[in-house]
């Protein structure tokens, strides 16, 4: 899901995640979900990315009267089959729309999306702040609609959805055949107190499960922290990078210091993302100034990017830090979690990431109609591309289903055996 140039040019510039939050938590938050690291510009106006001109480019090598043919042969011929007083028929604008999705869609990219006035409007209230939904965010994994975390306390986590599930159907349309996250969204999304079924397919199960949540307002915590005396280990469980995110990580630092612990777990599951930038100001606290948190590497020559460490690093050799991760740990998460890996700086425990590690920006076509366009991708400090498989835990553990019921945390566990060694 981007204060104050334009409050959501702003907005929508400096966050990271790319799968998009059905329950919509904030104008802060929501859009990052939607987006990564997301930027807006006018169209004509996207100095050093793309340059968005309204005349045929041209170096286009493609038949146009291949498409004009087929649109005069619809025109001619087509024959509605089910006439429907509550669906019109389709304008001719919207058969333009049609032919746009369409060639988003060839790119095989479900980040990159054409939004109609319709969706554009959507997109802007959610930015706007809609707090009502059913708790979770989705991407799109191996060509499936896919559960990436269902966030704490709310309707989604309460009915049982889990990270992983993949979503087959949602009511009675199934989610196969390229239905994108967008169009899932806007059938999911809806009033406080109204229900939505889903038929899903959890692990390595064979049949499926059918769960239905009730929407309600949406209200997340950010952050928890907490010191076992018993073990001796300080916990910061981080739900996601909003734009509070970073004062509140200061101020969990500054009590886990006061505890004079030396050891430090990171519980970054099920946490989606957020602001780039809170995951830069996080890792600047363990590594020295310049050295790199995450790679921006784009295409057509543009130069490689990087976020460096603005080199906080208050701490010593003397501290062992794990971070928890899992399948529901996406982009923001990933960056942070990369960069304290590769640096030596924490071990990773549990299993492998989601792997969301691209950078969208939204260009305005219009002034109702904007392009959600895949520009660049996110890569760790080694050179390691998040999007391809997410980040491989040091030391993989999987919470059994077994194990849940019984409140048994054995990642936890594991992270306490590794610090207490």
């Amino acid at each position: 899901m981007h204060i104050m140039i334009n409050k959501k040019n702003e907005i929508l510039r400096r966050i990271t995640t790319g799968v998009l939050v059905v329950a919509i938590i904030s104008a802060v938050f929501a859009s990052g979900f939607i987006s990564g690291q997301m930027r807006t510009v006018e169209a004509g106006k996207i100095p050093g990315v793309v340059n968005v001109d309204k005349s045929k480019p041209k170096d286009v090598n493609a038949d146009f009267e291949l498409f004009w043919k087929a649109w005069s042969t619809l025109n001619d011929k087509y024959v509605a089959t089910h006439n429907s007083t509550s669906t019109p028929a389709p304008t001719n604008q919207d058969r333009v729309y049609g032919a746009i999705k369409g060639m988003t869609a060839s790119l095989g990219d479900p980040y990159t999306v054409f939004f109609t006035p319709q969706e554009s409007s959507i997109f802007e209230s959610e930015i706007d702040g809609n707090f009502e939904g059913v708790g979770m965010e989705l991407g799109i994994k191996n060509e499936i609609l896919t559960v990436v975390s269902a966030l704490k306390s709310t309707p989604a986590e309460k009915a049982g959805i889990k990270s992983g599930d993949k979503i087959l159907k949602i009511n009675e349309t199934l989610t196969t055949g390229g239905l994108s996250v967008e169009q899932a969204v806007k059938m999911i999304r809806g009033p406080k107190g109204t229900d939505v079924n889903f038929t899903i397919l959890r692990g390595e199960a064979t049949s499926t499960i059918e769960i239905k949540v009730t929407r309600d307002v949406i209200n997340l915590p950010t952050l928890d922290s907490s010191y076992d005396s018993k073990t001796g280990i300080y916990t910061i469980k981080l739900y996601n990078f909003s734009a509070q995110a970073s004062s509140l990580f200061r101020t969990a630092l500054k009590d886990f210091v006061a505890s004079k612990s030396n050891r430090l777990v990171i519980d970054l599951r099920g946490n989606p993302g957020g602001y780039l930038d809170s995951a830069v100001d996080m890792a600047s606290w363990f590594l020295p100034p310049g050295k790199t948190i995450v790679r921006e590497s784009y295409s057509k020559g543009k130069p490689e990017t990087s976020e460096k460490s603005r080199g906080y690093n208050i701490f010593n050799d003397n501290l062992r830090t794990v971070i928890l991760i899992d399948q529901g740990s996406a982009s923001a998460s990933e960056i942070l979690a990369g960069a304290l890996q590769e640096h030596g700086k924490a071990k990773l425990v549990g299993t492998r990431s989601f792997g969301k590690g691209s950078v969208q920006e939204l260009v305005k076509l219009t002034p109702d109609t904007s392009l959600k366009v895949t520009i660049a991708r996110w890569l760790t400090p080694n050179g390691k591309s998040i999007s391809e498989g997410g980040l491989t835990p040091d030391v993989e553990v999987k919470n059994t289903p077994e194990q849940t019921a019984k409140g048994i945390d054995a990642q936890m566990l594991k992270a306490i055996e590794i610090l207490s060694n």
